[in-house]
This record gives structure tokens, sequence and C-alpha cells, in this order.
């Protein structure tokens, strides 16, 4: 759906001196989210298109962005979120909130958008790198779960952190992004992929 101007008011346009309108940047980035969501890949993303989007103007745009790519940067951030906060009780249950915050609804959208992403970053390593580093603060989140269920003795002392990370991570984002095996359902999720893991990871 095309946000009018009217409905997300340019504060840019009020005169020098103004801030910015939160509002503006969350209807430009969203209108990016669904272009590539509806499966427009990002190179074929221009800047017309998501001002058309967004109901605002190019030069709206340009005063918050230099160019397209820091504005898919920006997407990147903005696609993920805040960080959960684990509740500290057990392993188990901080892995379950970590990977239910990866599976929620929003991050079904997100999950095409950064399918159509994935040639930029495959061919970008500024893009590459930014991704990484929007990525890293999640792994360090888990990790230090992880730590602290090998530290409490709930998992197991000689468990491989990295590559128990990668497991955890990896079948979500291929879920989140291709819907990779269809005869696993959306339904418990979380708990059904911690739960699997844990098997082996247990003390």
């Amino acid at each position: 759906m095309t946000l009018s101007v009217d409905a997300v008011p340019d504060q840019d346009r009020k005169g020098p001196g103004r801030p910015r309108s939160a509002r503006v940047d969350e209807a430009i980035v969203e209108a990016v989210f669904e272009l590539l969501s509806a499966g427009q890949s990002a190179d074929g993303i221009s800047i017309e298109a998501v001002a058309a989007k967004a109901g605002v103007g190019k030069a709206t745009i340009y005063r918050r962005w230099p160019n397209k790519e820091a504005l898919l940067i920006d997407a990147v951030l903005a696609m993920k979120g805040p960080l959960p906060e684990p509740r500290g009780e057990s392993a188990r249950d901080d892995l379950v909130i970590l990977v239910a915050a990866m599976r929620n609804k929003r991050m079904e959208q997100y999950g095409k958008a950064t399918a159509c992403l994935m040639p930029e970053l495959f061919k970008s390593p500024e893009m590459h790198r930014v991704y990484q580093g929007v990525a890293e603060p999640r792994r360090e989140l888990m990790r230090s779960v992880l730590r602290r269920g090998i530290a409490s003795g709930e998992l197991r002392a000689d468990l491989d952190v990295e590559m128990s990370v990668l497991v955890l991570s990896g079948p979500t984002l291929a879920q989140n992004m291709l819907r990779w095996n269809p005869n696993v359902p959306d339904d418990n999720f979380a708990e059904s992929l911690v739960d699997f893991v844990l098997r082996g990871a247990h003390a």
C-alpha cells in the first residue's frame, strides 16, 4: 500500500532547523521492505520507486541517505529491530526466546526482503560487512546464553558454541526466507528446534 504525504507529513519541508520526521523515515524504510517483499531485487529498486511507494519526494530521501546503497544498509539495520532480552533463568528458555524473536509475524515479511537482498550481500563487500555487523550482536547474545549454560552445568562442557549458534540460527533463517521445509510446522517452532538441538547438548 502506498502511503500519502498527507498521511506521513514530511517535516523537512517546513523550513531549516526543523527535526527530521521519524514517521517519514519509517515510511521510507517500510517502502523498501514492501518492494523487496513483493519480489523486487535490490538492484532493481530505484529511489524513484521508493519515493513513490512512501509518498514522498526524491529530495526527501536524498536528505536522509546519500544513495540507494546507504538506504539499503539502514533497511537491513531496521529489519532486525532491538535485541531480545533473555530472562537468565535457563539456557533452554533463553534460547527459545532468541529463536522465537527471529520467527515473529513481522519476520515473515523481513525474511522475504532478506532473500531479495541476498544477491546484494554476495556482490557488495560493504553490504556483507553491514549485514554481519547487524547479525553479530545477536550471535554474541546466543553465545552468552550457551556459555552460561555450560558454566552452570546445564549444557555439556565440550559443547561447540559456534556450531550450536549456526545450528540454531540456520534453520530459522531458511524457514523465514524460503519456507525451506513446509512440513515443519510454524507452531512451537522455537521450542521444537531448541529442544531438538539440546538433546545432544545437555550435560
